[in-house]
């Protein structure tokens, strides 16, 4: 806890903080990162820590960390609030690296279906903050989705981007080279739409939302959390919401009151989604082999 005391104590710009565990330890998502909550035994306040080991374990964490930091400086829908990251080397000589961030108590929905629809509605309003770096698609740094890595170089075009990143995965599902080269052109017909680069969330299944009590107003708000963050077509994050449900009628309606989605966005919820569909067939294989080729061929139809 030494590390971590240290740390906190100059993200917080205070002399002295003493993190005792508290409870919440496990392992958090396909990335392989231990999870804790940890209390200030001097303030009381809660905190949850993310660790991991080596550099690889470092790099995943930091991208985390400015993944939230991101999307918390748009001023839009609630995150975590990224308090710091920071690594040392432990006894053994090893790197170690842990990011410690704002401790939320989740709870259901709330008391009506308008923490959903409020979910929807500042998506949309974060997907209103738009690229820093001269209207590029990309990061400030590589990511991880689940245990993947997910390279962000910044680009212009963004059929390049998502073709030159996201598609490399369709190798692993048995196709050869002259499909896998008739599926990129189709993407590349798809997602012509020249869509505006937008701060997305980048893994918005249903684990990585949720609710807690806002004590100002004594009712849920909506929270995400755990991101893949890039800039990149907004139809992304929308479109992940489907893969594996837990969204729902209210969140769209709030959603496309905010910002309706454009024509077209049907058929590239498909493309967006083999992405993922690719990357559990990577990360766990099972049926997402023959789900990832079920899309491919529906894509090719389009």
């Amino acid at each position: 806890m030494e590390s971590l005391n240290e740390s906190m104590s100059k993200a917080l710009s205070k002399k002295e903080v003493k993190l005792v565990a508290s409870s919440g330890a496990g392992s958090s998502g396909g990335g392989g990162a231990s999870t804790c909550a940890v209390v200030d035994e001097y303030s009381q306040k809660k905190y949850f820590v993310k660790s991991a080991a080596g550099p690889k374990g470092s790099r995943m964490l930091h991208a985390e960390y400015l993944g939230v930091r991101e999307m918390a400086n748009s001023n839009t829908i609630r995150v975590p609030e990224p308090i710091c990251f920071d690594e040392y080397v432990d006894a053994g000589g090893n790197i170690r690296a842990f990011v410690i961030f704002e401790f939320l108590e989740f709870t259901r929905m709330g008391k009506s279906t308008d923490s959903e629809y409020e979910l929807g509605k500042k998506l949309a309003q974060m997907h209103r903050t738009f690229s820093p770096n001269n209207n590029q698609y990309g990061f400030i740094c590589d990511n991880t989705i689940g245990a993947t890595p997910q390279p962000n170089t910044w680009m212009d075009s963004w059929e390049d981007f998502w073709l030159g990143h996201m598609l490399k995965l369709t190798g692993d599902v048995g196709y050869d080279k002259a499909t896998i080269d008739k599926l990129k052109q189709k993407t590349r017909e798809l997602i012509s739409h020249n869509p505006e680069p937008s701060l997305i969330h980048g893994d918005l299944w249903g684990g990585n939302k949720g609710y807690f009590i806002d004590n100002k107003t004594n009712d849920a708000t909506p929270v995400i959390f755990d991101p893949a963050t890039y800039y990149g077509d907004r139809e992304a994050d929308t479109a992940m919401t489907y893969v594996f449900g837990g969204f729902g009628q209210k969140f769209y309606e709030g959603y496309n009151d905010e910002w309706p989605l454009p024509d077209g966005h049907e058929q590239r919820k498909t493309v967006y989604n083999l992405y993922h569909i690719l990357n559990h067939q990577v990360l766990f294989g099972g049926g997402y082999r023959s789900q990832a080729r079920s899309m491919i061929q529906e894509i090719m139809r389009y």
